[in-house]
Order: structure tokens, then C-alpha cells, then sequence
């Protein structure tokens, strides 16, 4: 068995958590008739990476206005996660984004608790190579964010987890380790829709703090920056999204703290290879709408990260790129749900995605 890292279900469940709507996100296209005050969806999830082997779940999920006079709010975005993967991890996750008082106040609930089954490599021991974990995880993130000026706002937030992790071998002594974190969000948001954007800026910075006299063991601070750009393609029929991305690890950071590159940040990395206390990432994708349901995206990036156990790691390259489907999931709203492949160095991964990766 093998086991995925923390990163990899917490990127995967914020790609949930963070998905929302504004009145503008049919794309092209207006409706006569009422809208509905709740829309309800099941998600099914399927996919596989060499770390997880298959993948399977559902994705119960509902968009809706708490105040449905309040037209000038996104809707908000409610939902469970239960996913099972062939080489014995699960995770079961409860995500909710909130919109309110006419887009002055966004609020967020998230909490998940799962095993997971992942592996690490280790290259300064006698045997170098893959070495297998398993971490039972609890994590919960709330926050809320106030609108300071148009299209930015600022908040805070509180993060809670613990990690109890056993290392194939005894290569490492087991660990369990327990964070509460004090968040720190700054976000300039322009685009012309959140679920589907075609034009705009979207920009986001973070800053979690670990004092010590919050109850943790050791000090440390994450830092996540990220840059979002979207150009009109075809007249904005398709679409050109950038972005520029880093997380910044500084102090203690844990084993079960680090970032690991794959899944957003940079997609074609699945086996958990490359690891570290930071990483900074560049993409580009190209969304191509032929239908008014479907579509075909292409993509590519470089990835480095700092701060790895395998100092040959630090600060190289490391490129991916691939191609994915699209489907829109919901007759009103263009929100896509899709499949990726993409490859990278000497690794490979298939995603599933809903939403976009960005």
C-alpha cells in the first residue's frame, strides 16, 4: 500500500470550498425564468494516481442564496465529500462558503477527517528510495472576510488540526502532532464571474501563524501568495488563465506542514515525491469551449521547492503539462466538472476536477 500526503485532500476539498457564483457566471447566455433559491447536485468521483491507485466517491453539494432577495450575492456552496481509494485511504469531508449582506461578508467552514495511505522519498539512508506512511487526519478551517473597498476584502481565521503519522520501517520515529493555526487573509477579486472567469484578476494572500502560546509544541508561520489572470480568447468565447503562485514555510514546519508539488500547483506529480517547506509555481492553461456544455483544456507550468529533506531536491525545475475535458454540471450556472492527464518529471497523474484548477 501506499499513501497519499495531507496536501494533496486539503488541495482537492479547498477546490470545493472555494468555488463560488456570481449572478454573471452563465457565460453568453440569460435566463426568463425564476431561478431557483437552491440547486442540487450529486458529484460522482472517480480517478486514479500511483499513489492512491483508484479513486471513488460522491459529492452531494448544493448552491443557494441565504437571502433570496439578495441578488447581489454570489451563492453560497454547501456540501459532503466521501471518497475511498483502492489502497486503503479514505477521507470524508463537510465544505461550506458563505455569502451575505449583498457580498460584504464571505464566510467558510471546512472540516475533513480521513487516513491516509502516501509515501516519501528518502535518499540519506542506507537503502535510498520510497518509503510508506499512514496519518489519521482531523483538520478544521473557519474564517470569515469583510469587504474593505470594491473587490477587496480582508479577514480572519482560525485552523485546527492533528496528524498521527507511522513510518514504514521505523525510518522515522511515529509523530503525533497537533496545530492551531491563526489566519490571516488579504483577497483582490475582479473577475467578471468566480466559478467560470474570463476576465480579471484574482488575488489572494495568507498568512497562518503557529505561536506557541496558542498550544502548539514548536513555532511557525505559512505564508500562501497566489496570482490570477484571465484573458478573453475568441471573443470570450474561450479562455487564457494565468498564474503565479507560492507557499512559504517558515520556522518549524512539521512533516505533515510541508507542500508537496502536484495537484494545483503543478499537475503531473502524483507519487509524493518532491517535498518541502515551500514551493513556488508558474502555469498557463488555455480553456477551449467547443460546445455550449463541453470543452478542452491544455496546460503547462514549472514548479521548484525549498526547505526538502533531500537537499539535491532545492531549487531545481521541475516542469508538467497536460490536456483535460470539461463538462458543465449545471444548466444555469457554468461550473465544470472534468478529467485531467498530465505528465511530469519521470512522474504522471490523472485528476479529477471540479471547478477549474484555478
Amino acid at each position: 500500500m501506499q499513501k497519499y500526503t495531507l496536501p494533496l485532500l486539503l488541495l482537492f476539498c479547498s477546490s470545493l470550498v472555494f468555488a463560488q457564483e456570481q449572478a454573471t457566471d452563465s457565460i453568453g447566455s440569460s435566463s426568463l425564468k425564476p431561478e431557483k433559491n437552491i440547486d442540487f447536485s450529486v458529484m460522482p468521483f472517480l480517478s486514479y494516481n500511483r499513489n492512491l491507485d483508484f479513486m471513488f466517491g460522491a459529492i452531494p453539494m448544493m448552491m443557494y442564496r441565504l437571502d433570496p432577495n439578495d441578488v447581489v450575492s454570489p451563492k453560497s456552496l454547501s456540501g459532503v465529500s466521501a471518497v475511498y481509494t483502492t489502497n486503503g485511504s479514505y477521507f470524508i469531508g463537510f465544505f461550506n462558503k458563505l455569502h451575505f449582506a449583498e457580498d460584504k461578508w464571505r464566510a467558510k467552514l471546512f472540516a475533513v477527517t480521513g487516513d491516509h495511505y502516501s509515501q516519501f522519498f528518502m535518499n540519506d539512508t542506507d537503502i535510498p528510495g520510497f518509503y510508506e506512511y499512514g496519518t489519521n487526519t482531523i483538520y478544521i478551517s473557519v474564517g470569515i472576510q469583510r469587504k474593505i473597498t470594491k473587490g477587496l476584502y480582508g479577514g480572519i481565521g482560525y485552523n485546527y488540526a492533528h496528524h498521527k503519522t507511522n513510518y514504514e520501517d521505523d525510518i522515522q520515529a511515529p509523530s503525533t502532532t497537533k496545530n492551531n493555526g491563526i489566519e490571516y487573509s488579504v483577497h483582490y477579486d475582479t473577475r467578471n464571474a468566480v466559478y467560470y472567469p474570463t476576465t480579471g484578476n484574482n488575488v489572494k494572500l495568507k498568512w497562518t501563524s503557529f505561536p506557541k502560546w496558542f498550544g502548539n509544541e514548536v513555532e511557525a508561520n505559512k505564508i500562501s501568495t497566489e496570482y490570477n489572470h484571465y484573458f478573453p480568447m475568441r471573443s470570450g468565447t474561450d479562455v487564457l488563465a494565468t498564474r503565479l503562485s507560492g507557499t512559504f514555510g517558515l520556522g518549524d514546519i512539521s512533516f505533515e506542514q510541508q507542500v508537496t508539488i502536484g495537484g494545483k500547483d503543478i499537475r503531473g506529480y502524483s507519487e509524493g515525491k518532491y517535498r518541502g517547506d515551500g514551493l513556488m509555481a508558474i502555469q498557463g492553461e488555455y480553456r477551449y469551449n467547443f460546445n455550449g456544455k463541453m470543452g478542452l483544456v491544455g496546460f503547462a507550468g514549472l514548479a521548484t521547492i525549498y526547505g526538502s529533506d533531500n537537499k539535491s531536491f532545492n531549487g531545481s525545475l521541475y516542469p508538467g503539462a497536460g490536456v483535460g475535458y470539461r463538462y458543465q454540471a449545471f444548466k444555469a450556472v457554468k461550473f465544470n466538472i472534468g478529467l485531467d492527464a498530465a505528465v511530469g518529471k519521470d512522474d504522471w497523474g490523472i485528476y479529477f476536477r471540479i471547478g477549474e484548477a484555478f
